[in-house]
């Protein structure tokens, strides 16, 4: 009877003690999901301290009326420039980023030249031969409207790479269109829209 009573006594500790354990694992299971749960949050969302935007507004040159912005916006590796304008004739206008953050010139001629970090003939962005700051074309509707959505992950705003930083330049309207092989600008024609990016 003796040894009945202290074999049940016996099994009864050992599953007490297995539930005990068990109730541990569930806990730390659920604690572990949590702190995943968060983990694949903060990967998933958007990281504020890694996205940088410039807004930034136009203003006319040589006489014309064009009015419009500018975003530039840094999301990791990527810059992205979303440029909104009115203004312009209809058609074709040449869109570029020049070497000097310099706008105080009547014609935006103070703006200098293509930005041009490493010393390439002028040309198509991302085809061989070309400036940092050879965008292209934005074309204007009827009503003297355009926008360009322009992303590229060669440029960076207020990075150590001078090669690749836009701060400091400026961005360049055009009276006429890139044609992409007259050098070195594309026989664009002159300035009609200027802002600096800082």
């Amino acid at each position: 009877m003796k040894k009945n009573f202290l074999m049940l006594a016996t099994l009864g500790l050992i599953t007490l003690t297995s539930c005990d354990k068990k109730e541990e694992n569930v806990v730390v299971t659920d604690e572990t999901v949590t702190v995943d749960e968060t983990v694949v949050d903060e990967t998933d969302g958007v990281v504020e301290e890694d996205v940088k935007t410039l807004d930034l507004t136009f203003s006319p040159a040589s006489d014309s009326n064009l009015s419009g912005t500018a975003t530039l916006t840094q999301n990791g590796e990527e810059v992205t420039l979303d440029v909104n304008l009115s203004g312009l004739t209809p058609g074709p206008h040449a869109i570029h980023i020049h070497e000097k953050g310099d706008c105080s010139a009547p014609d935006a001629s103070s703006a200098g030249g293509h930005w041009n970090p490493t010393g390439e003939e002028h040309g198509k962005f991302n085809v061989e031969g070309f400036h940092m700051g050879d965008i292209g074309n934005l074309e204007a509707d009827e009503d003297g409207n355009a926008t360009l959505t322009f992303t590229t992950d060669k440029w960076c705003l207020d990075c150590d790479d001078e090669s690749e930083n836009l701060v400091g330049r400026s961005i360049i309207i055009h009276e006429g269109e890139d044609d992409f092989t007259t050098q070195p600008t594309g026989n664009a024609g002159g300035r009609i829209g200027c802002v600096v990016i800082e």
